[in-house]
């Protein structure tokens, strides 16, 4: 039967214990101060005045890898940016949407974001 010393047993404790510390500083924390707040039908609890719709169009042409994987933040980040040089106090229903069409042998891709501004009374 082995004995373990103090050193090893120190040496454990510190292992975990940093491990423990360097868990907590992998976890994500969100951040609230996004934007306006983009809310859904049934979230709509206070009376409110529909502003306007807003409709955001980005055509390319080619490959566009760089954007599509972050095609839904685009489209959101875009509707929150029209909502609120109109003054709104929220976004309803936002729709983030793509459509692919081939000229001859260069593919054109036009996506869309929609969503109404919102102001509550």
């Amino acid at each position: 039967m082995k004995i373990v010393n103090n050193q090893s047993i120190l040496l454990i404790f510190l292992l975990l214990f940093s491990s423990l510390l360097n868990g907590c500083s992998y976890t994500t924390q969100t951040s609230h101060d996004d934007g306006l707040p983009i809310l859904s039908q049934n979230e709509l609890i206070r009376p409110y005045t529909n502003i306007g719709r807003i409709q955001v169009t980005r055509e390319t042409y080619g490959s566009d890898y760089s954007l599509s994987p972050g095609i839904k933040a685009w489209g959101l980040a875009a509707v929150r940016q029209e909502a609120e040089k109109m003054g709104a106090d929220a976004i309803m229903l936002p729709e983030v949407t793509g459509r692919t069409t081939t000229y001859g042998i260069i593919p054109s891709t036009e996506y869309r974001a929609t969503g109404y501004a919102i102001k509550f009374k």
